[in-house]
């Protein structure tokens, strides 16, 4: 038995660690199985995807973890800028987790359109989030986690950066807001990027405004130490930060644009008002590079019918189940025609179903081509795939440009 002072002595450092315990499980909120991992260091918001067996696809119970802490430091006093990354070295996240989905399609689960909505539910969040949010894009970065990054303030590429948004060669369009940031990006690039999913990697994502920043991956680590260690930063003072990192960084320095010397002809090509006036003009055009383009087709108008034909045959034959999982008629339409024609067929059997105005299918991932940029009327022939897909995230700029 101790002395009444050592008992007391004992007793607080045990009282002082039970505190320190409880103080890490409030800033740190991890999953059953840790596949996100959710922490407050420093002065920031730091949100791990973490599942590198599967490129740190995002999943439906990622999403739901993220998005309401994401909302909880967006009011947070104490919490001054919000910081996303990836583990395992080889990918930021490579999108959505469709093994999961189209499972749960098969199945006839509710899941597929709760994932889609709520992922991009989560994306205008980060779009409209008050904090600044960096986006450390090391490694893949493809689809869903675009969504992830592209809407934040800030976005950091490495040497070992991968971008693609290859939609159209499952037969959907560039989701996740790509109808917002893509015609955004210089010329016709982002309709390029868009139809053809073309990968950019390393210091080409920065070249093509999809990153704000880049730094070499080996300092990396340094970089986001730097960023916690700030006392109360403001958005200004982050970005003195990654531009000084950013102005130090070596690797492909004096590297030329990969698509620069095609851009004249990608603005030219890609300037049509219509698909099919695109691939003739790719036709006419001749050169390997253009034909490279559009690999993997049937002739267009074929293409356009037969996926029209399975996608709008297919829906009206279930509509009468308001239980129907939609998703699916997406998956069966991985088509064996080319990208385009896929994502042609898609974007009419979005606008099937918002026509009807049903409430089971994700509808703000399938604008009204009226109301979209670059859109003038609706003909399904006729208008871009890009402009139909600014969602929430446009809707919620022109709310914040009326309020203002």
């Amino acid at each position: 038995m101790g002395s009444p002072t050592w008992r007391l002595v004992s007793g607080f450092n045990s009282l002082n660690r039970i505190n320190v315990i409880l103080q890490h499980l409030r800033m740190s909120k991890h999953t059953d199985a840790a596949e996100v991992l959710l922490e407050r260091k420093g002065c920031a918001g730091v949100i791990t995807l973490n599942r590198p067996k599967f490129l740190n696809a995002l999943n439906l119970s990622m999403i739901r973890h993220i998005y309401p802490q994401l909302k909880n430091w967006e009011q947070d006093p104490e919490t001054f800028l919000i910081i996303i990354k990836g583990t395992g070295g080889k990918a930021f996240c490579a999108g959505g987790d469709i093994r999961v989905i189209s499972e749960a399609g098969k199945a006839n689960q509710k899941i597929a359109q709760d994932f889609f909505r709520e992922e991009y539910t989560l994306n205008n969040a980060i779009g409209s989030c008050r904090k600044p949010y960096v986006a450390l894009i090391h490694g893949i970065t493809m689809g869903g986690g675009v969504g992830l990054s592209v809407h934040g303030q800030f976005r950091v590429a490495t040497e070992k950066s991968l971008f693609a948004m290859p939609e159209t060669a499952i037969g959907l369009f560039p989701d996740v807001g790509g109808g917002y940031f893509l015609p955004r990006l210089r010329g016709k690039l982002g309709y390029f990027l868009a139809l053809t999913g073309f990968r950019l990697k390393g210091r080409d994502v920065y070249a093509a405004g999809i990153a704000t920043h880049f730094v070499d991956s080996e300092k990396l680590g340094m970089l986001e130490e730097d960023l916690l260690a700030l006392k109360s930063p403001s958005k200004e003072n982050i970005a003195d930060v990654l531009d000084a990192y950013h102005a130090k960084s070596k690797i492909d320095q004096d590297k030329s644009f990969i698509l620069e010397e095609h851009m004249d002809n990608i603005n030219s090509w890609f300037s049509a008002n219509t698909v099919e006036q695109i691939i003739e003009n790719l036709q006419q055009d001749g050169s390997s590079f253009a034909l490279e383009q559009l690999k993997g087709g049937h002739d267009f108008y074929e293409g356009v019918r037969a996926d029209l034909f399975f996608l709008v045959a297919e829906y009206k034959n279930n509509n009468s189940n308001s239980n129907s999982n939609n998703t699916t008629y997406l998956s069966k339409s991985k088509s064996r025609t080319h990208p385009y024609f896929s994502a042609l067929a898609n974007i009419s059997f979005c606008n099937e179903r918002r026509k009807e105005k049903r409430e089971d299918f994700p509808s703000q991932s399938c604008f009204s081509a009226s109301i979209c940029e670059g859109a003038h009327g609706f003909s399904l022939l006729n208008c871009h795939i890009l402009s139909l897909n600014g969602f929430l995230l446009q809707e919620s700029k022109a709310d914040e440009r009326s309020k203002k």
